[in-house]
């Protein structure tokens, strides 16, 4: 069992900066235009020959509100016709990708990621499913790992009654605070009335897991506001916790133009939502698996932690890191063997491009050594907190110290502050290091511009 994470507001001040998220790596920055549908279509015949399992991810971008501080690919509008032309050309992606694929090929996992997938009407969700099971081998048996983003304004009891017909097992509900001021500031009017509906509804119901998103560094957050919010969400026992911080990117997402700048709150009012959070957290029983995310001891991320089986994926944390994962929809990507393939984020030129009856995807990469041998590395590090670098030279044929000489010194530096441990044989990331995890692999990231490991920007 790992270490519990400790506190210390001094590395946290020196070392906390925005970085990547590593749910990928190399990230989806780094994707470019010499990948198209053939390579995307190349790597699926691999995967079929190869029989390897599935993983599946469906982007339904549409929502009926805007909230401000939303960053994701999203389509704002009121009326729910609007998504069926979206689907038809969304069955046609599932035609063109399946028949590529081999029914001996499980899929494992299935999420549905938005926006908002509930948007949809009970017989839009229906047709999507049979089609998706018309076309893939998914688990029937409840052993599947089958989620769905939840918006509690647009779930009910009906709802959650066909979601789990449907063979869905597990929910993520979004809400970024409680607080009726700070959802004023971001336009999401959220009762916690509704989200005891849908919570009531999943135990009822016999979903596996229940997860909770939440969101600090909101406009008119305060830590007093933030845990009393995080108080409320431990009561209602969620198996995970999500616990990300804001970064407001106006020149990049026009929603959160709308946005206060004024109204947001101080770097150390930041750093005291957090502080108290993971304190809230720890003391209710809630393990820290890594980059924002809490759950409880007897929940299969934690379990697989405990037994060094955790992975990372575009999912995030994960069981199914060895499945190839195929992104089906506007903007999502697939990751096939060592190909990374995205479609258009335009829903425009997504749908222009299956109405052809050509796929949508424009970017991607093929991952190199160099990328493999830096994924595995940043993922050891975020799943399990410790790196041996004999498993790096065994896997791939290189000194571990030689090959990484030049950010050595960054390490050394790490290891002299107390992030991290680190010897001959292994690296490993100390208690007081874990909520920094992150800005220990960017020192992997070749992507990034090199930084003296004791001055990273002081921003948030």
């Amino acid at each position: 069992m790992l270490d519990a994470i400790r506190w210390d507001a001094d590395l946290i001040h020196r070392y906390d900066q925005d970085g990547p998220r590593y749910t990928l790596y190399p990230t989806p920055y780094q994707f470019n235009s010499n990948v198209g549908s053939f390579d995307l279509l190349h790597a699926l015949r691999g995967s079929r020959q190869a029989a390897r399992p599935l993983s599946l991810y469906v982007h339904l971008p549409f929502c009926t509100d805007v909230c401000y501080h939303c960053q994701r690919n999203k389509v704002i509008c009121k009326d729910r016709g609007r998504a069926l032309p979206y689907l038809a050309l969304l069955e046609k992606e599932i035609e063109l990708i399946g028949c590529h694929l081999s029914q001996n090929q499980v899929v494992e996992q299935l999420h549905f990621g938005g926006g908002t997938p509930t948007f949809l009407g009970h017989t839009e969700l229906r047709g999507l499913m049979s089609h998706l099971r018309k076309r893939f081998n998914l688990q029937n048996d409840d052993q599947g790992d089958f989620s769905i983003d939840i918006d509690p304004r647009e779930a009910d009891w009906p709802t959650m009654g066909l979601l789990r017909e449907l063979g869905f097992n597990r929910i993520s509900i979004g809400m970024p605070d409680l607080d009726p001021d700070v959802q004023h500031a971001i336009n999401r009017r959220q009762t916690l009335q509704q989200t005891q509906t849908v919570i009531e509804a999943a135990r009822t119901l016999q979903f596996r897991s229940i997860q909770i998103d939440l969101t600090y560094g909101l406009p008119r957050q305060t830590p007093e506001r933030f845990a009393n919010t995080i108080a409320t969400v431990i009561a209602l026992q969620p198996e995970r916790v999500s616990v990300s911080g804001y970064t407001h990117q106006p020149e990049r997402y026009m929603a959160q133009r709308k946005i206060n700048a004024a109204e947001l709150p101080t770097r150390a009012g930041k750093l005291a939502m957090l502080q108290h959070s993971v304190e809230q957290l720890t003391r209710a029983g809630y393990r820290y698996i890594g980059m924002d995310l809490f759950a409880l001891p007897d929940d299969e991320l934690a379990i697989a932690q405990e037994d060094g089986a955790l992975q990372r994926s575009f999912h995030g944390y994960t069981t199914h890191g060895h499945c190839d994962l195929v992104g089906l929809g506007v903007s999502a990507i697939s990751q096939i063997g060592d190909m990374y393939c995205q479609n258009n984020n335009d829903i425009t030129l997504y749908q222009q491009s299956l109405g052809q009856g050509q796929l949508a995807t424009i970017r991607g990469l093929r991952c190199n050594q160099d990328d493999q041998i830096r994924r595995y590395t940043i993922q050891a590090l975020l799943c399990d907190s410790e790196l041996r670098f004999d498993e790096i030279e065994s896997i791939f044929g290189v000194s571990f110290k030689t090959y990484f000489q030049q950010t050595w010194p960054a390490l050394e530096q790490m290891a002299a502050d107390g992030l991290i441990q680190l010897n001959a044989d292994a690296m490993t990331i100390l208690p007081v290091g874990r909520l920094l995890a992150y800005a220990v692999c960017m020192q992997f990231d070749h992507c990034l511009p090199p930084r003296p490991a004791s001055r990273f920007p002081q921003a948030m």
